[in-house]
């Protein structure tokens, strides 16, 4: 099938990703189909093939491009660096909330929408995800060792942690009571408290 006229790979590829986006956000995976992705782009149905194989490659791509633009920043933040394990906890936490934050509906899919994957692209995401998960642990660990932090399970602990920072997308809002540096003060002394460290 040609492509309509006009159109363009680098320009409708990326719209058709946000419709995506979008559309899974606020309905879920199950609920949308490719006719109503490709109705939100401008494209004809059959037309929407020439940018994506099929929903679950949508799917997958979005989440796993999450999970790298998550790895890459959080290396360029130095959140791993030589500082001291509370030093690298807080900054971890810090960076937790902004990156997500700045991210809603991306958060609620890469959350939500994994049993959605097919097993194969779930192991993807879910090694990506433990990578995540390694840096955490590996900043608890140091800070178990230094006698810095009291904490039974390092592991445990750190899914833990994740799941709390995460939580902020559920009800922060811009313009509410707590802004955005303020929700990091206070998550930052809720999560040193958690481990000992206060």
């Amino acid at each position: 099938m040609a492509r309509k006229q006009g159109s363009h790979s680098d320009i409708t590829g990326p719209r058709v990703r946000d419709a995506a986006l979008r559309l899974f956000a606020r309905h879920g995976y199950a609920a949308v189909s490719m006719r109503q992705i490709a109705g939100e782009v401008g494209l004809g149905a059959g037309a929407l093939y020439l940018y994506t194989p099929d929903k679950q490659t949508l799917l997958f791509s979005l989440m796993h491009d999450h999970m790298q633009e998550l790895l890459a920043e959080v290396k360029r933040d130095r959140v791993a660096g030589p500082d001291d394990p509370r030093a690298r906890l807080e900054a971890f936490a810090r960076f937790h909330i902004r990156f997500h934050l700045d991210r809603p509906d991306l958060v609620f899919i890469a959350y939500m929408e994994l049993r959605n994957l097919t097993p194969e692209n779930f192991a993807t995401i879910e090694d990506l995800r433990r990578r995540y998960e390694t840096r955490l642990e590996r900043i608890l660990r140091d800070g178990q060792t230094e006698g810095v932090f009291r904490l039974d399970d390092s592991k445990l602990t750190a899914m833990a942690l994740i799941a709390m920072l995460t939580g902020v997308n559920t009800w922060f809002r811009e313009g509410g009571r707590l802004d955005r540096r303020a929700v990091e003060n206070v998550y930052c002394d809720l999560v040193l408290k958690a481990v000992g460290a206060a």
